[in-house]
This record gives structure tokens, C-alpha cells and sequence, in this order.
């Protein structure tokens, strides 16, 4: 376990101004830490930090970056079990998923030392004789990464990997639920041969750390993943300063169910879609869009693997799904389950509390069926083992409930009509559709973000991370008529 409590600083773990106690949500007696949290003088530090080693580090070159990203990377990969442990002790994810999630990390950051050294640019003609055309990208500054506690570590890693790739200094600023997570990351990134600010941790509320960073003069970029509400609101501060954002935010994704698709196989992605990670991902199937002819089959199976699944402490091995991450969210879904039923949806099963041999956060994942696109449950984003049930009287009406939606991230079909699933990819309103499998579960070198309310700003993850980490410039040269 790490004695670091949170704050890491032009090149040095600094004690906080105050302090939180972080609990397991599996097991409330486990208590990980106290971890520090960042004052504003120690986030003025960590800003002008960064924005004389963003420069430095740029001087530096392709290979330098190219190799500190591959043995972050590679560390991450070799510690996945040590660290998917601390991950899953501390978010509540069961204990593969933790690995896995770790390891995925370490992947983000192998990829994106290989793009460091594929900046490539472009020469152009111009159009006027004797004038020489280059164009390339360099790095935006100075980044501030405002990350989740459901990704502790892949989250960040997807961001601040390819801020550092493209010569960009950070200070992140995490979520208060997994300071350890953080911390564990932290450490492996400035063990490299880094200079002293390029990379700073400065965890803190919301209010009085993350605030104070997206409103900073100091900042020229922003990424961020979280709540609409909290993007909204750094989207408006942002723009006064004319500050560059990338948000990914909420979700309310669809899957359909075709009247021809596998029966097994799509009960068993529906039922992956929308409980796996407890249900706190935003790529979540929280809207199953069923046709009426196998409804009445789809809903029985669905309520039986539902129930079959094995809810419990998160390192237990054979957990299938763990706690929900804090009292707060407990509630939070317990209220979900009451609007539901209040609106006249059925529960079918679970929705309640759950007792286990130790005290933590846990919930039986629940179905409703008989509900309609309009209620609260379907439109709202609840972030828990909850899914609905919308009944369909065919294809053309299953799309356009999915599409009537603020948000757009995913979206999935279950079907075996090549001619269906085409028709779905071309006009599901979404920035990710899945055919024939679960909603969750994306590429690392690949773009990933939604549209309407879900992001904002330029996509995440693979190539074209470049857009938002990187700004373009155009050079006109010149080079004199020939004699």
C-alpha cells in the first residue's frame, strides 16, 4: 500500500491541506487511507509547474516521450494484478474487472508511445510561385484532466497518455471517491525521467480544487469525463477564457431486440450491458428496446440470468457483481427504483439492499418491464444495476424510441438481417453502435465519444485524440524564384 497521501507537485509528494477517509465499499470496517486534499496556493504551484516543464518537455523529442509512455505502460501491464486489486478494494468492481481495467491502461499508454512517434505533418503546394507550405501539430500547453471514480485508472490513462505523447504537461485532478487508484497511477508515471512539473496530482472537492483549475488562466485545455450538469458548468466557464474542452458526460443507451436475433445470446449481452461494473459505466444498456413477438420469452430469460447473478465482495472470485461505490449512490438508486415503480413501471426483480457477511454497498440488480421511453427511468441516467424493458411493435418503432433521447454514446442491436443491423449503423443517432453485442466494452485505438448531451468537443482514444491534444499550425516559407 502506498504512504503517498495525494498530492504530487513540481516533482514532489506534498501533504494536503486537509484530509478524507476512503472506505471499502465491499467491507466498511477496511478502511485504505487518509489522503490529502489540495489547497489553492498548492494548485497555483502546480499550474506555473506545469507551464515551464510543458516546455522542456517538448524540447525534448519524439523518442524521450516515445519511451517514458512505453514504460509507464509496460509497468502498469506487469503490476495489473497488484493494482486491479488496490482498484477493486476501493471502487467496488469485482476483482477481474480490476485487473483488466489496469491492464487496459497500460495499453492506452503502449499505444500512444508508438503515436508519439507518428506526429507526422504534411507539405502542401501553394499557389503562389516560390513559397513553401508545411503543416504540423504541437502541443496545446498546458492540460487539466478532470476524471471519474467508476475508471479510476483507465479514465485518466486515456487522457493523460496522450496529452504526454503530443508534448503536453498535466495536472489532473481526480475523483475523491479512488484517491488510491490515483496515487498508485501517480507513482508510475513520475518514476520516469520526467521533468519536475510536467505531470502534477492535485486531488481535492470539486469546489475548491476542480473549480478553481478549469477557471485557471494557466489552463489551454480541458478534458473531462463525469455529469452533464458538471460539464455544462465547465463548459460555461471555459468559454469565457476561450479554453479548449473535451467532455464525455451522460448516457441513457439503447439495445434492441430484434424478433430474429438469438435469443440466448442476446440475454446474455443484455444482462453484460447492463450490470457489469455494477451498472456504473456510461456505455450501460439501461433501455431494452424489445419486439412485442418475443417479449414475453426475452423478459423471463432476462429476469432469470438477472436473479442467477452472484452479488458480493468485490475480491471474492466468484462475484459476478459488486457494490455500488457509496452510500450516496446506494440511495441514489434505491430512489430510481421508487420513481419507477411510482411512474407504474413493474419491477420484476431485485432493487433492494442487499445483506452479505460484510457491511458494504450492496444492491440486486433490478428489471422493470412495462414502461414507456417517456418515464423518468428511461430518460434520466442513473449510473446502477437498473435496466427497463420497452415493448416494440417492430423494427422502425424500436429505433426511433432509442433515438428519442438527449444523449447518444452507445447504442446495440440484436438481430440476424444483415439488412437490420446496416440500417441501425447508418441511423442510430449515436457515437458508438454495437451489433450482436453488449453496449459496453470499446477499443483503445479507436475513437470513442456520443453525441447531444453525451460529449462534447473533439473525440477521445486512437488517432484522433490528436485533435484536441495538439493545435495545428500552417508555415509559409520563402524559398525565392529559381535562378
Amino acid at each position: 500500500m502506498t504512504t503517498n497521501n495525494g498530492i504530487f507537485i513540481a516533482g514532489r509528494w506534498e501533504k494536503g491541506v486537509s484530509a478524507i477517509e476512503n472506505r471499502n465499499p465491499s467491507d466498511l470496517s477496511d478502511v485504505i487511507g487518509h489522503f490529502g486534499q489540495a489547497g489553492p496556493e498548492q494548485l497555483n504551484e502546480a499550474l506555473a509547474a506545469a507551464r515551464t516543464a510543458q516546455k522542456i518537455w517538448w524540447r525534448a523529442g519524439i523518442q524521450k516521450r516515445h519511451d517514458v509512455l512505453m514504460a509507464i505502460g509496460n509497468e502498469l501491464m506487469a503490476r495489473s494484478a497488484e493494482i486491479g486489486e488496490l482498484l477493486s478494494r476501493e471502487e467496488g468492481k469485482p476483482l477481474a474487472e480490476g485487473k483488466g481495467e489496469v491492464y487496459r491502461a497500460g495499453q492506452f499508454f503502449t499505444y500512444f508511445a508508438a503515436e508519439a512517434l507518428r506526429l507526422h505533418g504534411d507539405l502542401a503546394e501553394s499557389v503562389r510561385p516560390g513559397i513553401e507550405i508545411d503543416v504540423r501539430r504541437e502541443p496545446v500547453g498546458v492540460v487539466a484532466i478532470v476524471s471519474p471514480w467508476n475508471f479510476p485508472v483507465a479514465t485518466p490513462a486515456w487522457k493523460i497518455a496522450p496529452a504526454l505523447a503530443f508534448g503536453n504537461a498535466v495536472v489532473w485532478k481526480p475523483a475523491n471517491m479512488t484517491p488510491a487508484s490515483a496515487i498508485a497511477l501517480t507513482e508510475i508515471i513520475v518514476r520516469q525521467d520526467i521533468p519536475a512539473g510536467l505531470f502534477n496530482l492535485v486531488s481535492g472537492s470539486g469546489r475548491d480544487v476542480g473549480q478553481r483549475l478549469i477557471e485557471s488562466a494557466e489552463v489551454d485545455a480541458i478534458s473531462f469525463t463525469g455529469s452533464v450538469a458538471v460539464g455544462r458548468s465547465i463548459a460555461s466557464a471555459a468559454v469565457t477564457r476561450m479554453t479548449k474542452v473535451q467532455m464525455e458526460m451522460g448516457s441513457k443507451n439503447p439495445m434492441l431486440i430484434m424478433d430474429d436475433a438469438d435469443l440466448d445470446l442476446a440475454v446474455a449481452h443484455a444482462a453484460n450491458a447492463a450490470f457489469g461494473g455494477t451498472g456504473q459505466k456510461c456505455t450501460a444498456a439501461s433501455r431494452l428496446i424489445v419486439h412485442e413477438r418475443i417479449h414475453d420469452a426475452f423478459v423471463d430469460r432476462l429476469v432469470k440470468a438477472t436473479t442467477a447473478l452472484r452479488v458480493g465482495h468485490a475480491l471474492d472470485g466468484d462475484t459476478q457483481i459488486g457494490p455500488v461505490v457509496s452510500e450516496s449512490q446506494l440511495q441514489a438508486n434505491l430512489e430510481h427504483v421508487e420513481i419507477g415503480q411510482k411512474e407504474g413501471a413493474e419491477l420484476l426483480c431485485g432493487g433492494h439492499r442487499l445483506e452479505r457477511p460484510t457491511e458494504g454497498y450492496f444492491m440486486a440488480p433490478a428489471v422493470f418491464a412495462n414502461t414507456r421511453n417517456d418515464m423518468r427511468i428511461n430518460r434520466e441516467e442513473m449510473f446502477a444495476p437498473i435496466t427497463s424493458v420497452i415493448k416494440a411493435a417492430s423494427y422502425d418503432e424500436a429505433l426511433a424510441i432509442a433515438n428519442d433521447s438527449e444523449f447518444g454514446l452507445t447504442a446495440g442491436i440484436m438481430t440476424s438481417s444483415l439488412a437490420r443491423a446496416s440500417h441501425f449503423r447508418c441511423n442510430m443517432r449515436a457515437g458508438c453502435v454495437m451489433v450482436n453485442l453488449p453496449t459496453a466494452g470499446t477499443d483503445y485505438h479507436v475513437p470513442f465519444g456520443g453525441r447531444g448531451s453525451s460529449s462534447f468537443g473533439p473525440r477521445e482514444q486512437g488517432k484522433y485524440a490528436a485533435e484536441f491534444y495538439t493545435s495545428v499550425k500552417t508555415a509559409y516559407v520563402f524559398s525565392g524564384e529559381p535562378s
